[in-house]
């Protein structure tokens, strides 16, 4: 596929926008769903020791050693004059792991996601992902891989690219981590146990007016629903997919505490949509050592 015509282009959810292609994604792209990517400065609220680093300029940087961006997001903000600093991500692969996957016609590929503002919202942040070919959903890998946070102070180009290579490096890891859970099955009731955890982390405990607090809008058994035959499978691994899928797209029908009908919404923001995805491995890692 051409990476000029994406796999995916669309508003994700109300104050995010993203993008992600089969192939790399080239500067007009990533342009047109994350401008802070681009920003030529830092945002004015900033003070003289905020050091301003492009963050064109380090993934110009991550393109000359081997990574490239597959997809790009940016949250939006109602300030105008924030508009083209806000917090922006990016997942990028390395020549050598997209080789791999396709060599070995793996199902999922290694990505390394890179989060910025330049308008103090976050520091550089690296962290490890994977993302799943067959329902196009990236995942955020819990504690297996420590997450590398870079203040903006000196110059950070270099400590980026090396946080970058320290990530790749720990893909090993990861993957035993996927192939423990694939190899662990479940029985339906532990299923329904891991989407009821997954119900709370989601929802947690939402507040009636009467003191009550009100169920969520779905249930357990909506959470584990496959939506292809790839997915019906009974492993922790399938599981854990299937109720990520479905608690950070989104999509299923509900009630509202008035029992109004209802569709639940994706996930709306790139910090709520990193932390819950990590939660999410966190609890099936869980599940794993109970299980184990």
């Amino acid at each position: 596929m051409n990476a000029t015509h994406p796999t995916l282009a669309a508003r994700f959810a109300r104050n995010t926008h993203v993008l992600r292609s089969a192939e790399p994604l080239a500067d007009e792209q990533i342009r047109h769903v994350a401008p802070s990517v681009f920003a030529d400065g830092k945002h004015a609220s900033r003070s003289e020791r905020y050091t301003y680093i492009p963050t064109i300029e380090v993934l110009r940087g991550l393109r000359r050693e081997g990574f490239e961006p597959y997809m790009a997001a940016q949250s939006r903000s109602k300030l105008e004059d924030r508009r083209d600093y806000t917090k922006h991500m990016l997942r990028l692969r390395h020549a050598g792991q997209v080789q791999a996957t396709q060599a070995r016609a793996r199902d999922t590929a290694n990505e390394i996601i890179l989060i910025n503002s330049h308008d103090g919202g976050s520091c550089y942040q690296m962290l490890a992902g994977m993302f799943r070919f067959v329902c196009c959903n990236g995942l955020v890998v819990g504690e297996v891989v420590d997450d590398i946070r870079i203040p903006h102070k000196g110059d950070v180009r270099g400590e980026v690219i090396e946080g970058a290579f320290r990530v790749l490096e720990e893909f090993d890891a990861v993957d035993e981590h996927a192939q423990a859970m694939k190899a662990l099955p479940l029985e339906h009731g532990e299923e329904i146990a891991f989407a009821t955890a997954a119900l709370a982390l989601r929802f947690g405990e939402r507040a009636l007016e009467d003191g009550g607090h009100a169920p969520a809008p779905v249930t357990a058994e909506q959470l584990i629903e496959a939506h292809r035959p790839e997915d019906i499978r009974h492993d922790l691994w399938t599981t854990f997919q299937r109720v990520q899928e479905n608690v950070i797209q989104g999509g299923q029908p509900g009630r509202a505490p008035s029992g109004r009908h209802l569709r639940t919404q994706p996930v709306r923001s790139i910090d709520r949509g990193v932390s819950l995805n990590r939660a999410l491995w966190m609890l099936a890692e869980e599940m794993r050592k109970l299980k184990s």
